[in-house]
């Protein structure tokens, strides 16, 4: 067996020990943090959505119950709308792009996410939860940044980029397709444009699917 097949049956056995982990720790304290941040990313989506297409943010609010709203002032509401399940989708994309990258840009990347979180926190984010959320996850990015080794590094941003990607999935089954009647993005893009939550909910589910098959073909081609 030569090596780079040895490499990619290990992202393999790597792969499938991430997916049985995550779905017998999913409901619990291990996996928490995780979902809040991805929470965060869906919400800072939104707030970055319409500051790209002329509005304001006027503040993030995150609840423990792993809820979320953005309320933003402006921009094009169609594109402020559609941000939050594929931004969050997006930014798991991009963790997991930057895991094929040199090691310097793990670092680099997870000082990054620790700026962003400390920076969103304190000029956003509202109410106590958010903020202890906002502070204790950015520290522990840069303790990983700037005391752990680069496979640790390396393993962080990994997993939380597949969660990311994963969750993205899950929350758009969960929130338009399992229950279609509740105040969601798609229920509110179905005010704006009149086409049915359920069909948002379904073309929103396919382009995530697509998006997690290539990426897992790309990551599992380049694993050198």
């Amino acid at each position: 067996m030569d090596v780079l097949t040895r490499r990619r049956l290990g992202f393999l056995v790597g792969l499938l020990a991430y997916l049985g982990a995550l779905w017998f720790l999913w409901d619990t304290r291990i996996i928490y943090p995780l979902k809040i941040f991805v929470v965060f990313l869906h919400e800072v989506s939104h707030g970055i959505a319409a500051v790209a297409t002329g509005g304001s943010i006027q503040g993030i609010q995150i609840s423990s119950n792993q809820g979320g709203v953005c309320q933003c002032g402006g921009g094009i509401r169609f594109v402020t709308l559609t941000a939050g399940y594929l931004g969050s989708l997006s930014w798991g994309v991009v963790m997991l792009l930057v895991v094929s990258a040199k090691k310097i840009w793990h670092l680099v990347t997870l000082v990054g996410l620790a700026v962003l979180v400390f920076t969103v926190s304190l000029m956003y984010i509202d109410g106590g939860f958010g903020m202890a959320f906002g502070a204790l996850f950015g520290l522990a990015l840069l303790g990983i940044a700037k005391y752990l080794p680069s496979e640790i590094q390396t393993m962080t941003l990994t997993v939380m980029g597949l969660t990311s990607c994963l969750y993205a999935v899950w929350d758009i089954k969960s929130d338009v397709i399992d229950r279609p009647g509740i105040r969601s993005d798609a229920s509110m893009l179905a005010d704006l444009t009149g086409v049915p939550t359920v069909l948002w909910g379904v073309l929103w589910i396919g382009l995530a699917l697509a998006v997690c098959w290539w990426l897992l073909r790309h990551t599992f081609k380049n694993a050198l």
